[in-house]
């Protein structure tokens, strides 16, 4: 029994999971920004009651109510839409991970009681996911790697 007798099952493996890399990418950044879009939408078109929830459940130190719900909107509306486009990605990832963790510092006074461990812990799932995506950058399937692409070609045409 050889070395290669041994890796080649583990190299085949690893050329198999190379293939989900680009989807597995485009999945994450589809999920995580479209909750964060998703709950942008609806601050900005209920938005009374947004700005009363910024008043009374949310403390965001630093802001006023007002300027904080603006802030909270549009972070939550601005960076998962690069994310998801993979446009400037990585910004996107950093810029939704901001939110979250404001999100969660303003919010702690609830997510840290019992029985709102879930909720908490899906910020933390959130973040780490966000994190992966700001490391590591928003995969093949994303414009950012379009337009790096097209860069190369247009210099290698030069």
């Amino acid at each position: 029994m050889t070395i290669s007798t041994l890796t080649r099952p583990l190299t085949k493996l690893a050329r198999g999971l190379e293939l989900l890399r680009a989807p597995f990418g485009l999945a994450t950044r589809l999920y995580v920004g479209w909750v964060f879009l998703k709950s942008g939408w609806w601050k900005l078109t209920n938005w009374d009651q947004t700005v009363s929830l910024f008043e009374t459940e949310y403390k965001v130190p630093l802001l006023s109510p007002t300027l904080a719900a603006i802030t909270g909107t549009f972070g939550e509306l601005f960076f998962p839409i690069l994310l998801i486009l993979g446009l400037a990605g990585r910004v996107g990832a950093l810029g939704t991970f901001a939110v979250n963790v404001m999100a969660v510092v303003s919010y702690y006074h609830v997510l840290s009681q019992e029985g709102f461990e879930a909720g908490l812990w899906q910020h933390y799932l959130w973040g780490f996911m966000l994190a992966v995506l700001a490391i590591y950058g928003t995969g093949a399937l994303s414009i950012d790697r379009l337009l790096a692409h097209r860069t190369r070609a247009e210099r290698d045409w030069d």
